[in-house]
């Protein structure tokens, strides 16, 4: 039978539902979260944290909470729990009462939910304290595009705060609330890219033998690139090129110059994703000489990220805390590894964790501007986080 909720955690609901409205109405960007993160730091505070730390990628908070016995005298003695903070650009259409009020940013990730469930944990646990060591809750900036976990790490948060595990939630639409699911090793794929750019000599339409058209070109790169996966790479890799823009030339009745795509790969292996692009660039290079072209290859700006790995015994812990909650028959451990990317992998890729999916019901997709966070979710989350404080730092007597 489902876990019942802790009579506090019942009676925060209302106002921790209350809450997640607030923040779904205020969205704010990247790292750019100063009242989304005065508001985690105000709470902490009031909760009776014992550290409340600011300003790790610039708006990154991070709550130290010790047990009843007093802090952790090791690494061995500590686990971290992060949630995100961060929005979207993107115009809502919910039109619920809490809709966004930011023109052009909405919550349509549920970060917003996933802030509250570990706030609500924070309360929780700081009004009993009945774990031994200390938890670290990270509140994270920047999990859209911009890698804000590799920030924070890259700024000494590990280093500062030295942990034997790491754990991590996400909502699932169409999962219905009340359940979990888990996905042992490789969870959550990684996500890299470059942009390709090809030259040759642009000319009149009706004249193409005197240019060397990168239209060609590039669309024999294009059919080129999709061999990649299943002709180098193994298709039990579980990999993807992508070629996700082309752009190139204005007019009706001119070969242009010059063709610019860009390329995603996505992947459960940094291996796989280095020999993906390695495949690509030889592929350019050889296409481009073929078509009397130049080709030049080049990363973006954005930070790659790598794949979600999740750990066993972590994931083991994970599990029978999400059963403890929900009953066994409402966990689901067979759900297909997701192509989509998560920078919580910068922190499993320092330290062993689990990255677990909640329920979200019957809700629009992620990253559409029709979704919202279910708040009936929050209990269920709130008690997750509890449950799992209490096995990787174990209930005192």
């Amino acid at each position: 039978m489902p876990h019942p909720f802790a009579n506090s955690i019942a009676q925060s609901l209302a106002e921790l539902t209350a809450l997640r409205r607030d923040l779904h109405a205020h969205p704010e960007l990247l790292f750019d979260l100063p009242r989304t993160a005065g508001i985690v730091a105000d709470r902490l505070r009031s909760y009776g944290f014992d550290d409340v730390i600011e300003g790790i990628a610039k708006t990154g908070v991070v709550g130290v909470l010790h047990g009843k016995t007093g802090p952790a005298q090791n690494m061995q003695g500590r686990v971290l729990f992060r949630a995100d903070m961060d929005a979207l650009p993107i115009e809502e259409t919910t039109g619920a009462a809490h809709r966004s009020t930011i023109q052009g940013a909405m919550h349509a990730c549920g970060h917003d939910g996933h802030t509250t469930m570990l706030l609500g944990a924070a309360k929780y646990l700081a009004e009993t304290r009945d774990f031994e060591g200390t938890l670290i809750f990270c509140f994270q900036p920047a999990e859209e595009l911009a890698a804000g976990a590799k920030v924070m790490i890259d700024e000494g948060l590990l280093t500062r705060f030295p942990v034997k595990g790491v754990y991590g939630v996400h909502n699932w639409p169409e999962m219905p609330v009340g359940h979990f699911g888990a996905i042992h090793g490789g969870a959550m794929a990684s996500a890299d890219g470059v942009m390709i750019t090809v030259q040759g000599s642009g000319g009149h339409a009706a004249q193409p033998e005197n240019a060397r058209d990168p239209v060609v070109c590039a669309s024999a790169i294009v059919m080129a690139a999709q061999t990649i996966v299943a002709r180098t790479i193994s298709p039990f890799e579980q990999a993807v090129v992508s070629i996700t823009s082309i752009h190139g030339g204005e007019a009706w009745n001119v070969i242009p110059d010059q063709i610019q795509m860009r390329c995603n790969f996505r992947s459960f292996s940094e291996d796989v994703s280095a020999r993906m692009e390695s495949e690509l660039r030889r592929i350019c290079a050889g296409t481009a000489e073929a078509h009397g072209c130049s080709v030049t290859v080049e990363r973006p700006p954005l930070t790659p990220y790598p794949p979600v790995v999740n750990t066993a015994p972590e994931m083991a812990l994970a599990i029978d805390a999400m059963e403890a909650v929900a009953g066994k028959e409402n966990v689901h451990q067979d759900l297909r590894p997701v192509m989509g990317a998560e920078d919580f992998a910068f922190f499993l890729r320092e330290v062993p964790g689990a990255y677990v999916f909640i329920g979200n019901g019957d809700s629009a997709a992620l990253h559409n501007p029709a979704y919202d966070f279910n708040d009936e979710a929050l209990g269920y989350g709130i008690s997750y986080w509890v449950e799992l404080a209490h096995r990787t730092l174990r209930a005192t007597a």
